[in-house]
């Protein structure tokens, strides 16, 4: 019965937010420009005079180094704000459309109107950057959003909640909760839903989305491989990968899933990979508990599911080349790396997630090739190589959501590049305009002259003499 009540509770609470925010919309169906800035610049005073506040939400949640709460928090949901701001005039001005010849005398453009009601169901791993960030765009773009933060991070969200309660004035709403209030949520009719978070669950979301034919942004994840060709500046490449792998302990949806490393540098690589590991991780010596720079695992079971699946490798041949302690109790998993891996384990199967690094080896481009593209399309895809010619061949025969060529994480954060994923990993894109664009209706707007007109060519009767005016039409024009 008390779960019967709580389950009501829920429904009314779902509702009532959609409702609110559904009338809201209505009042201002179009907001001006204006009022759009003077939200985005009361939530960027809002982050700018609140780090302290989120540092410690954060850390509370799952320990993250306060530096790295600035880097991978704050500082990409400033950006976007900064650069919202700076470009929102010029994105939403309407699109001048040329005329085809056999338009002529019509006036056409685009113009960018609000969806409407948005939803944006966001993850733990990144808590405050994954929900404000497509915030922005959402408001940039004119609409109103409710936001459902995970229930993984209650710190974090809670302190969403109060960003919005002290930042807006019903344009934004915050629900909190588990998987029953992202159900209720799923099953009313938003115009726009925006979800970060795996695969599978990303398929739920968009067959509720189909009930409504709401539109959707799948931001999601995969098995996203870093080849190392032989031609690769080792040093460097191992501090790159070293640091996208293990920032945030490994939860970070476009990491490093696994490497793909040239048989004759596997050695130099994986040597330079400990050494950097411990330098970036580890204050310099070997990496522990009393580490500054090193987070956590989110929970128990997150951890549990590393510790399986490097069982699981290692039970079907794999190699471990690093390991050290792991404590359940602080969620502490010190950084791995296997190699030898075989195919059929979990963890080259599963999207790993954790700070856990396997590596296979490869003799020829061809095998590579094979590899990638024997998986899902991943959300990132990362080739370190001084050679041209095996980059592009690589770039031209598998698919990604995203490539970053001798570097990683960075395409990220580029304000004027899409992000998002292709197929199993993501539709739709993300950040700066493609952000705006995917919160908005591209409305093609045609505007006739006045007397005759072209078109008045294929009005009937369909006569013979038009039949004879459209043939060269149709073969010409």
């Amino acid at each position: 019965m008390k779960m019967e009540n709580l389950e009501g509770v829920v429904t009314q609470t779902a509702n009532d937010a959609f409702n609110a925010l559904k009338k809201r919309q209505f009042l201002q169906r179009n907001p001006s420009i204006a009022s759009r800035k003077e939200k985005l610049t009361k939530l960027l005073n809002w982050v700018m005079d609140n780090r302290l506040r989120l540092k410690q939400a954060v850390h509370r949640d799952f320990q993250k180094p306060s530096v790295e709460v600035d880097i991978s928090e704050a500082y990409p949901v400033i950006g976007e704000i900064k650069h919202a701001l700076n470009n929102i005039d010029q994105w939403t001005r309407p699109t001048k459309v040329d005329a085809t010849i056999n338009y002529l005398g019509t006036r056409s453009e685009i113009r960018y109107e609000p969806k409407g009601v948005c939803l944006i169901l966001s993850p733990w791993n990144f808590p405050f950057n994954l929900s404000v960030g497509p915030l922005v765009s959402c408001l940039a773009a004119g609409n109103v959003a409710l936001l459902k933060p995970s229930e993984e991070t209650p710190n974090t969200s809670q302190l969403i909640a109060e960003m919005v309660e002290e930042v807006f004035d019903g344009d934004v709403m915050v629900l909190q909760g588990g998987k029953e209030i992202a159900s209720e949520l799923l099953a009313l009719p938003f115009d726009h839903i925006f979800f970060t978070g795996s695969p599978e669950v990303g398929k739920i979301v968009m067959k509720a989305a189909a009930t409504h034919l709401a539109s959707i942004t799948l931001e999601l994840g995969g098995k996203s491989p870093a080849i190392i060709h032989s031609s690769a500046r080792i040093k460097e490449t191992a501090k790159r990968i070293v640091f996208g792998k293990f920032l945030n302990n490994g939860q970070t949806c476009i990491a490093p899933d696994y490497l793909v490393i040239h048989e004759d540098i596997k050695e130099e690589v994986i040597a330079e990979l400990k050494i950097q590991i411990d330098k970036l991780f580890g204050d310099g010596v070997s990496i522990s508990e009393q580490s500054s720079s090193y987070g956590r695992v989110i929970n128990e079971r997150h951890f549990n599911r590393l510790k399986e699946m490097m069982a699981d490798a290692v039970e079907k041949g794999a190699k471990i080349e690093l390991s050290g302690e792991l404590n359940s109790t602080t969620r502490f998993f010190h950084p791995a790396i296997i190699s030898e891996v075989p195919a059929n384990a979990r963890i080259m199967e599963e999207e790993i997630f954790g700070p856990i690094l396997p590596i296979i080896t490869f003799h020829n481009e061809s095998e590579v090739i094979e590899l990638v593209n024997s998986k899902p399309k991943p959300l990132a895809l990362y080739v370190f190589s001084t050679n041209k010619k095996f980059r592009e061949s690589i770039l031209h025969q598998t698919s990604a959501g995203s490539v970053c060529i001798n570097d990683c994480v960075l395409q990220f954060m580029h304000p004027n590049l899409p992000f998002g994923g292709v197929n199993n990993s993501g539709i739709g894109k993300s950040h700066g305009y493609y952000g705006f664009l995917s919160f908005s209706n591209e409305k093609p707007v045609l505007k006739q002259k006045r007397g005759f007109a072209l078109s008045y060519l294929f009005y009937p009767p369909f006569s013979k003499r038009m039949k004879t005016l459209l043939e060269p039409i149709l073969r010409w024009f």
